[in-house]
């Protein structure tokens, strides 16, 4: 008769859960709910900031949870920490960003959801400080978990390529789009959104944040074509807080005398989110630089075309259900987003084949795969 395996106790980085306009905080509230649906034997120990601690429910008596103001990227983050992590005297650590404290030093692994900081540091890594000790804290991360995880094949050969970690130590697990992300049957809903927002026209839709690596530059150049050369009479609307760091992106829209045409929406909660996937005519991811592309299985979750970069991990994630193009060239931006507003043929066969890439992903699955590393360990 085989002996059960005595409980360990596993500690789970969450001190980004709640922060849902973030794909790391959708990861970590997919994380624990799975996890803890089907793990019936280990205790876990869950991290997390004041601000989402009461606001996570504890499911049974094997999860607890510990406060820290050790804010991510902070020097308490890599000061205090550690001993915050080393008095819970823990199995395992799971560090869901790779952000893990250099001073922690036993058994973990690791999520890596892309390495964007290293193509594209953003303001806040302008300087040469900030850029050496972003590598370090990653090199020293990558290089102490027993595993990791990347959430695309994409992910994995650029940890491989820039930090030489050896392919066998990486497992690819993939994310999954939530149950909320369908078709909805009651189109009211989809109408008031319209008139709550003024949105009269038939749109092209992005949502995520107002970075460098999104190129919504290059989108608003391609979308001036779109009216210019096409005379497509359509909308753009832009979802996202707009950043102040980032004014380029108001300032190029106002340049090219766009102000009727698009229409900035700001933040998007989460219940509203899909209605806006079911409203849009079509959805566009214009990255540089996506380490998965979540919102792109959401739009096809909801019956929406997806117009997507060829870059990185988009191919790969989004396969058939999405048509693609060069980033760097707004011309050819502009010809796909034709093509999807004037094809009937292409635009059905995006919708079909979306319905069916997304039936390769699912939470439930990364929760089984992501336990099943855990025992491995």
């Amino acid at each position: 008769m085989q002996k059960e395996s005595k409980p360990k106790t596993i500690g789970i980085d969450a001190r980004m859960f709640g922060y849902a306009q973030t794909g790391i905080g959708n990861y970590i509230r997919h994380l624990l709910e799975y996890i803890f649906k089907i793990d019936h034997v280990n205790n876990y120990v869950v991290f997390l900031m004041p601000e989402e601690f009461d606001n996570f429910q504890v499911p049974n008596e094997r999860v607890r949870k510990v406060m820290t103001t050790c804010k991510w990227y902070s020097w308490k983050e890599q000061l205090i920490f550690p001993f915050t992590l080393y008095k819970e005297n823990l199995d395992l650590m799971h560090f869901t960003h790779f952000n893990s404290p250099i001073l922690y030093g036993k058994k973990s692994i690791i999520t890596i959801h892309d390495v964007t900081p290293y193509f594209f540091p953003g303001h806040k890594m302008k300087s040469p400080l900030r850029r050496w000790s972003f590598r370090l804290v990653f090199y020293s991360s990558v290089k102490k978990a027993k595993k990791i995880i990347a959430v695309s094949q994409s992910t994995k050969n650029d940890i491989i390529k820039y930090f030489k970690i050896k392919p066998g130590k990486i497992q690819v697990i993939y994310e999954g789009a939530d149950e909320q992300f369908r078709i909805l049957e009651d189109r009211i809903i989809v109408e008031d959104l319209r008139r709550k927002y003024g949105l009269r026209k038939p749109f092209l839709f992005y949502t995520g944040v107002w970075r460098n690596h999104k190129n919504l530059v290059g989108l608003i150049k391609a979308f001036k074509i779109v009216k210019e050369k096409y005379h497509l009479d359509i909308d753009l609307v832009l979802g996202g807080k707009e950043d102040p760091y980032y004014p380029e992106v108001r300032e190029t829209w106002e340049k090219l005398g766009l102000q009727n045409n698009i229409i900035p929406v700001g933040f998007i909660d989460q219940t509203e989110l899909p209605v806006f996937y079911n409203a849009a005519d079509a959805f566009v991811i214009p990255s540089f630089y996506e380490g998965f592309g979540l919102i792109g299985l959401e739009a096809m979750s909801c019956g929406t075309p997806v117009i997507s970069s060829d870059r990185t991990s988009l191919p790969e994630v989004l396969g058939k259900g999405a048509i693609y193009f060069d980033p760097d060239r707004p011309e050819k931006i502009a010809e796909k987003i034709c093509l999807v507003f004037t094809d009937k043929n292409l635009y059905n066969e995006l919708k079909r084949n979306g319905f069916l890439q997304i039936k390769k992903y699912s939470w439930n699955e990364m929760g089984k795969e992501t336990l099943e590393l855990y025992k491995k360990i």
